[in-house]
């Protein structure tokens, strides 16, 4: 079986998306709580196996209490 690697793209907002999440002390069900995406998605979005969209950027800031173009800062 063939592991798909995301691309840099989604590998870096992934990286970012952690690190503002462990930042703010939030669990991955925690952060899940506080949005409407489900703690298995996230976890595959911060590994950059997830191909996100403009409304999943709205909901993780949400999740983060944070402005979406923050995500976007990398």
């Amino acid at each position: 079986m063939i592991k798909k690697e995301g691309s840099a793209i989604q590998n870096n907002f992934g990286f970012n998306l952690k690190k503002i999440r462990n930042s703010k002390g939030l669990s991955l069900r925690a952060m899940a709580r506080n949005c409407d995406i489900d703690d298995s998605n996230i976890s595959k979005i911060e590994n950059g196996k997830f191909d996100v969209q403009l409304s999943t950027i709205f909901e993780l800031a949400k999740g983060l209490d944070i402005h979406p173009k923050d995500l976007l800062d990398f």
